[in-house]
């Protein structure tokens, strides 16, 4: 009985470890991010690094300012979610609403296959592949640009919006599909009047953690998106997004030089925007649950 009782509190312990060791680690990485981060604004105003028109960190003197790579995220980030949120919840729809048994079977684990593809495969897929064959249809001087990037974020990001509305839409009670069909409703009317609007939350969910994951990519961008620091005018040009730019320039940066502490200033950026984002998605999944009654 003892023994019993002294291993019910360390299997308690270890699991409360466990689980508090996430909280650790993530204010342990704030905490580097900021405390490096912060020291670039003894060189340059906030103000001036976000809206500065001009990124030469190498530069006599440096050029701090981040507006061309927040806007080369903005567009490879909008460009994506027009191809992943159309392709994610239309896949979701059909899985979830109007798949037989056999296909669910065989779409559903592609779906999450595609979603473990590592994204140097995908990045190398839009080098090699899709960048000529832009660079020929388009006749563009460089395949390497926005529209790639786009492209091969909404491909990466569909599947991860798929898995998370197909389980939104699985969430919506039967007995919602049942009220509808015994009043008269079709499958269409039933699927576009009760089981989007009763799963909305849900696929608003899926969206925003979809724009997260779009925004915070970095190895495909890196390969993809061209490089080029300047504020882009169509999905043509080559762009270089906040993240890309951490990952090319973190390496030669000197230890506590302005331009080291500027790239931790941009992931502080891009920390902040995602964190929007998470919190967006977890109030919206909220009111999914307090609206199907799944949670007080």
């Amino acid at each position: 009985m003892i023994v019993g009782l002294i291993k019910e509190k360390v299997y308690c312990w270890l699991f409360r470890i466990l689980a508090f060791s996430s909280l650790f680690f993530l204010t342990g990485i704030a905490t580097v991010i900021f405390i490096e981060g912060i020291p670039v604004f003894k060189e340059v105003s906030w103000l001036n690094f976000i809206f500065g028109k001009e990124w030469y960190p190498t530069y006599e003197p440096p050029e701090f300012g981040i507006l061309p790579l927040i806007l080369g995220s903005f567009w490879v980030t909008i460009g994506a979610l027009f191809i992943c949120v159309p392709l994610g919840i239309g896949s979701a729809l059909y899985i979830n609403e109007l798949a037989n048994p056999l296909q669910r079977a065989i779409l559903k684990p592609l779906v999450e296959i595609l979603a473990g593809i590592p994204s140097v495969v995908y990045g190398f897929f839009g080098m090699v592949i899709l960048s000529p064959f832009l660079q020929r249809f388009f006749k563009l001087p460089v395949g390497l640009c926005a529209l790639n990037a786009s492209i091969i974020l909404g491909i990466m990001a569909t599947p991860f919006i798929c898995s998370i509305a197909e389980d939104a839409l699985s969430f919506v009670p039967r007995s919602f599909r049942e009220a509808s069909f015994s009043l008269g409703a079709n499958r269409w009317q039933t699927l576009t009047k009760v089981v989007i609007p009763s799963a909305g939350s849900g696929l608003s969910t899926a969206v925003i953690l979809g724009m997260s994951r779009a925004i915070g990519e970095t190895m495909t961008v890196l390969m993809v998106a061209g490089g080029a620091a300047v504020i882009p005018k169509s999905f043509f040009d080559p762009v270089r997004p906040m993240t890309a730019t951490i990952a090319a320039e973190m390496g030669e940066a000197p230890m506590g030089s302005a331009h080291y502490h500027s790239l931790f200033a941009i992931a502080i950026f891009l920390f902040l925007i995602t964190f929007v984002f998470n919190i967006l998605a977890e109030i919206v999944s909220k009111r999914f649950r307090i609206k199907l009654g799944l949670a007080g």
